[in-house]
């Protein structure tokens, strides 16, 4: 089944075999699980909306075809940081003029995508997470972009190398999740998340970010094995 969005190009909907519960899978872009994820995210979002993060990424739901999928990007090869070729989500550096790090989020996904959202598109702020590299944070801004089809976006090609969108059913297969053991000292130290979709992986602190996004949208069908670094 081919799952991602190359070019643009919408996702592969979900197959019989792989949504015998596609009623429920629609329903995690429902306004009843919107309230309830709101609900959720409300505490954190009080807390950590004007936290002084280093960096600000848009955890982007969307649908396709009818489908709840995230949307996540390619960074350009041409980049000079560590993360170049990587995908992740749309996101990046705080700048000094933002006023907090939902303002971050979706400056950056502007600059990224061409994408104009609204505060009305925000669920929430979850919890920063460090980056991994000289103690910087990035806070998950959850927002939703609707179908898909009626988006257009304009990636900027110094920064993104491709868009693609990943279905929520394909993300909550258990034969799509892989996870890496850390040992330090000859010890078992931790384990991180690696989401598996054909041509690209989703790893690092995507791959963590995508495992809280599926833990608060899809509580009873999605059982997280991995505890994320923290900051707190």
């Amino acid at each position: 089944m081919f799952v991602a969005l190359h070019r643009l190009r919408p996702a592969a909907c979900p197959t019989p075999d792989t949504t015998r519960t596609s009623g429920s899978v629609r329903g995690y872009l429902s306004q009843e699980n919107e309230q309830r994820c709101r609900g959720l995210l409300e505490a954190s979002t009080r807390r950590y909306r004007q936290e002084a993060v280093s960096a600000a990424v848009l955890v982007a739901l969307c649908s396709v075809g009818g489908y709840p999928a995230l949307l996540y990007t390619l960074r350009s090869s041409t980049l000079t940081d560590q993360h170049k070729g990587d995908v992740s989500f749309p996101g990046g550096k705080r700048d000094s003029t933002d006023q907090d790090v939902i303002a971050t989020a979706l400056r950056e996904t502007q600059e990224e995508l061409g994408l104009h959202l609204g505060a009305e598109s925000i669920w929430g702020v979850m919890r920063p997470l460090p980056s991994g590299r000289r103690g910087l944070t990035v806070a998950p801004v959850l927002a939703n972009l609707g179908p898909l089809e009626s988006v257009c976006l304009s990636p900027n090609p110094q920064e993104v190398e491709d868009v693609f969108t990943l279905p929520l059913a394909h993300l909550l297969q258990a034969q799509n999740q892989a996870y890496t053991h850390f040992r330090h000292q000859g010890r078992y130290s931790h384990t991180l998340p690696i989401f598996l979709s054909g041509r690209y992986r989703v790893w690092g602190l995507t791959a963590i970010i995508t495992d809280l996004t599926l833990a608060l949208l899809a509580p009873t069908a999605y059982r997280r094995r991995t505890c994320p670094p923290s900051t707190r």
